[in-house]
């Protein structure tokens, strides 16, 4: 193993890390194969086979992760980069789409070059002011931060937010979003050529509301720096906000409680009942049949059960997602007949597939524990809504801290699920 260690710890070809990918989980399957075989034998494995497979199975979980990072990190690069010409005039029509106006080039260049004087300095000449605030004005007020750098920060967040790769997310320009779910069907019937025809029922409609909340983010950089440093303030600021959106987004789509924050996926009661009989506005769940753990016989059964819980409707476009000590347990697991239930995924930047279906990585989501809700599978398009209000503003403050600038930088989002249906859990518990 310290060869495809060594190679993973330099490996910037996607082509190669597929191919330590490949190695590595021929490796894990005789590694975990002898485990078993000694459990079976001996009704315990070995601590040195033992420690073996742990770390082929973490290697081969670092492995997919920088396969997905690649591309992630050259995007960034591409975005921090200087921008071609060709990039410029892309730049341009993006910034006047977003607007909804007509942009020209000068325009553009004098909103970045107000832009980079008031980030430094604040916005001191009327050029500037007009520059930072008139071209690049929202409707409902100036932001002075180009749509530019707001889709540059909204990117960064997007690559790191599981939940941001699953649900559907949508820009509005108010405070909330509503919409209706179809829960009834409606009522019919044969009739006879001369027969009576009563009055069916008329199916009804159910309406769910997602509001945005705001977040914030802080940093900031000492004046010195801002007058005497030529580095890209766009992209530090960018970094820093995004880290921070991100993380608490990550929090906030798994587990907020709707208070002040988007409401997660696992702020919903859950309950072990059909489509047929559960109450709207309650997710499903499978149990394992043992308290925070899978079952001790044909365990692979548990992860059968909630992919066929879930309509064939669904299943066209579900995933799975877990947390990554999740993934290392179910890499070891087999069904019926031998075969392994995770395999790598060389065509997604995910955690692999898992009887097929493609899994997101969300260190967010519980370990496996009493009851936990650690496994979650379904169409997260179609279960939850993440509802971003238009725009990101930041307030240049010299004044708080001598010495230093602060960005107090704004963004109002929210999410909720909207569809009861289309996700299922496994609950580790009886």
């Amino acid at each position: 193993m310290r060869g495809i260690v060594a190679v993973r710890a330099d490996a910037t070809d996607p082509t190669k890390i597929v191919g330590e990918i490949k190695t590595a989980f021929e490796e894990f399957k005789k590694a975990n194969d002898d485990r078993i075989a000694q459990i079976e034998a001996k009704g315990s494995a070995d601590v040195l086979t033992n420690e073996k497979v742990d770390k082929i199975n973490a290697t081969i979980s670092d492995l997919q992760a920088k396969l997905g990072d690649l591309s992630t990190s050259q995007a960034a690069m591409q975005m921090s980069g200087a921008a071609s010409n060709d990039d410029e005039a892309k730049a341009v029509k993006a910034f006047a789409r977003e607007r909804g106006q007509e942009v020209s080039v000068e325009d553009y260049r004098a909103y970045k070059d107000g832009l980079n004087v008031y980030m430094r300095k604040g916005a001191s000449t009327p050029n500037d002011v007009k520059a930072s605030l008139s071209v690049g004005s929202d409707p409902d007020g100036g932001y002075t931060v180009t749509p530019d750098m707001s889709g540059r920060i909204i990117k960064k967040v997007f690559e790191t937010t599981a939940m941001r790769q699953l649900a559907s997310v949508v820009s509005i320009g108010t405070d909330s979003i509503e919409g209706f779910n179809d829960l009834d069907e409606a009522d019919a019937g044969w009739v006879a050529e001369k027969g009576t025809r009563t009055e069916t029922s008329t199916p009804g409609l159910g309406k769910w509301s997602i509001s945005v909340d705001e977040m914030y983010a802080e940093p900031k950089a000492t004046q010195k720096l801002l007058d005497d440093s030529m580095f890209d303030i766009e992209g530090w600021l960018a970094d820093k906000v995004a880290n921070k959106f991100s993380r608490i987004e990550n929090a906030a789509f798994i587990n907020g409680d709707g208070s002040g924050k988007p409401r997660g996926i696992l702020d919903y009661d859950t309950v072990a009942t059909s489509d047929a009989t559960r109450a709207w506005e309650k997710f499903e769940h499978i149990n394992t049949g043992v308290s925070g753990g899978f079952a001790a016989e044909d365990p692979a059964d548990d992860l059968i059960d909630v992919v066929f819980a879930l309509k064939a409707q669904y299943r066209n476009n579900a995933n799975w997602l877990m947390a990554r000590k999740t993934v290392a347990s179910v890499r070891k697991m087999k069904d019926g007949d031998g075969n392994y239930l995770w395999a790598p995924d060389f065509g997604e930047r995910q955690g692999g597939l898992v009887l097929g279906y493609p899994v997101v990585e969300g260190e967010d989501m519980p370990v496996v524990a009493a009851n936990s809700l650690s496994m979650a599978f379904g169409d997260f398009r179609e279960a939850y809504t993440i509802v971003d209000r238009k725009g990101i503003t930041v307030l240049r403050d010299p004044f708080t801290q001598k010495g230093f600038v602060k960005f107090y930088t704004t963004r109002r989002t929210g999410g909720g699920a909207v569809n009861f249906e289309a996700l299922k859990y496994l609950r580790f518990g009886t």
